[in-house]
């Protein structure tokens, strides 16, 4: 087999002609044309959405296949559609292959996808926020928190400076800090651009590993039970959907096993856990470094927001 050459998926511009390939409800060879539709779309799949949005009809079964220009460059991989029938509605989705690119070299060369790590807490400029700081625009990621001890926090960057520029890419909205931070190499001294109290000044931040937010919370030392609970970092978006403020603190609950010492004390799947034993919680390595001090016969205490249901804490026997 030929493989097909890779395109520059940054180069596409809307209104673009593309050609998706696939097999859509197992009818093998398909190809369907349609125009770039958008750029940039971020549809609830994670936290680094970047979708190139195509007319071009997708339907289930062509997910993994390739979206490919004029040039017979593949700039896409088909990925997910938008629809209330299940079927093709005109707004299928593919990921740019140029983040696909930095994805496969790190699954070929290590077998596993590292992600770089900033240390700060981020949230979209409003119109009210830009004015506050004496913005022209509203372009650019709003520090609400640095993370001590972590690459920023060793850079220089603190509380309510503003991102504009990181690595040499333009910084409009949070999603782009994310992205751009994601696709970054860990260990790479990267220069970015902040305003602070309307002074612009570039600080150079030496990037971490990202530590994986979604491993399951444990009690104690090696050996011990599950707390039967998996927490993940609380974005602004998701805090939105899930009726918190932008701004919540806390860690978010995603699963509760039936059986564990959380579900039988009645914490529930969209919690937000804020503190335990009377200490704050942003992380979830907070949680997992308290964990490891608890010894058994202990009880600990959680302090959790539930959604329409305020503060609630929670007893734990270990």
């Amino acid at each position: 087999l030929t493989p097909l050459p890779m395109g520059d998926s940054n180069a596409l511009r809307v209104g673009t002609w593309v050609v998706a390939i696939g097999s859509p409800f197992g009818l093998e060879q398909t190809v369907t044309a349609g125009i770039v539709s958008a750029k940039g779309r971020v549809i609830g799949a994670g936290p680094y959405d970047n979708f190139i949005q195509t007319d071009a009809s997708i339907n289930p079964g062509n997910s993994g296949g390739p979206l490919v220009n004029m040039k017979g460059e593949v700039v896409g991989i088909n990925t997910a559609i938008m629809s209330r029938s299940g079927g093709n509605d005109g707004i299928g989705f593919a990921i740019p292959v140029n983040m696909a690119e930095g994805v496969i070299e790190q699954l070929k060369n290590k077998g596993e996808v590292t992600r770089a790590w900033l240390g700060v807490g981020i949230q979209d400029l409003t119109p009210e926020l830009a004015e506050y700081y004496n913005l022209k625009d509203q372009k650019g990621a709003l520090v609400t928190q640095v993370y001590a001890d972590d690459p920023a926090d060793k850079a220089g960057i603190k509380t309510n400076d503003v991102i504009t520029d990181a690595d040499g890419e333009k910084i409009s909205s949070g999603r782009d800090l994310s992205r751009t931070i994601a696709n970054a190499t860990v260990g790479e001294r990267i220069p970015i651009t902040i305003l602070r109290n309307g002074k612009e000044k570039t600080v150079h931040v030496e990037l971490a590993k990202r530590v994986e937010s979604d491993a399951p919370v444990r009690l104690g030392s090696k050996g011990s039970n599950e707390l039967g609970l998996q927490v993940t970092e609380l974005k602004a978006e998701t805090a939105r959907q899930l009726g918190f403020p932008e701004d919540e603190k806390g860690v978010l609950v995603t699963q509760v096993q039936p059986d564990g010492k959380g579900a039988t004390a009645g914490i529930q799947q969209g919690d937000v856990i804020k503190e335990v034993d009377r200490k704050p919680i942003t992380t979830p390595r907070d949680v997992k470094n308290h964990m490891e001090t608890v010894k058994s016969g202990d009880t600990i205490q959680v302090l959790i927001k539930r959604a329409h249901a305020g503060l609630v804490l929670v007893r734990i026997p270990v």
